[in-house]
């Protein structure tokens, strides 16, 4: 044998033996499998679910999280608000107030929160209290800026009018979350 082969040979025996050593503080081989890897995917870090609304007046939505997914069809009302349910990188599947659901990217999102008004005609109050002055009635579908909440209502801003609606008369925010 010569030296050329004997290094080689000495040279894999090193290589080897790095393999079959067991990692650096004495545990396990493998590691936990909820632990992320480089090859999972993460998307923003930030609870889910929580709300958000569009950020364009035409959002397509997209059957799964990529552009080579098929349009299933398209938003025409810029900042409705959404539901974000799930997160694939920079894409996030969102449902609407009336259920439905697809994936869009997450740059026609926009962290503003927003509200509509889903089912019955509900009443925009001058302080918040049932039974303060109602400065507006709101009808379905109509939608609005949120701009806090605390308790049970929520201070709004629809065309120009201010005033505070029941949470429970409206989607875009959770019974007890705050919004500062």
């Amino acid at each position: 044998m010569g030296i050329r082969s004997s290094v080689l040979l000495c040279g894999f025996s090193v290589a080897l033996a790095a393999f079959s050593l067991p990692p650096a503080g004495g545990g396990a081989a493998l590691a936990a499998p909820d632990k992320p890897t480089s090859t999972q995917r993460k998307g923003s870090g930030l609870p889910i679910p929580r709300f958000a609304s569009l950020r364009s007046d035409e959002v397509n939505v997209r059957t799964g999280p990529g552009a080579r997914y098929p349009v299933d069809w398209m938003f025409k009302r810029k900042a409705m608000p959404v539901e974000i349910v799930a997160e694939y990188e920079n894409w996030r599947k969102i449902r609407d107030w009336q259920g439905a659901s697809g994936w869009v990217h997450q740059s026609l999102l926009s962290g503003k929160r927003s509200f509509i008004i889903s089912a019955k005609t509900a009443s925009l109050h001058k302080t918040p209290a049932a039974s303060a002055e109602v400065v507006a009635k709101l009808e379905p579908e109509v939608m609005g800026e949120i701009r806090s909440c605390a308790g049970d209502w929520c201070r709004v801003r629809v065309s120009g009018v201010s005033g505070w609606i029941e949470r429970s008369g409206m989607w875009g925010v959770y019974k007890s979350e705050p919004i500062n």
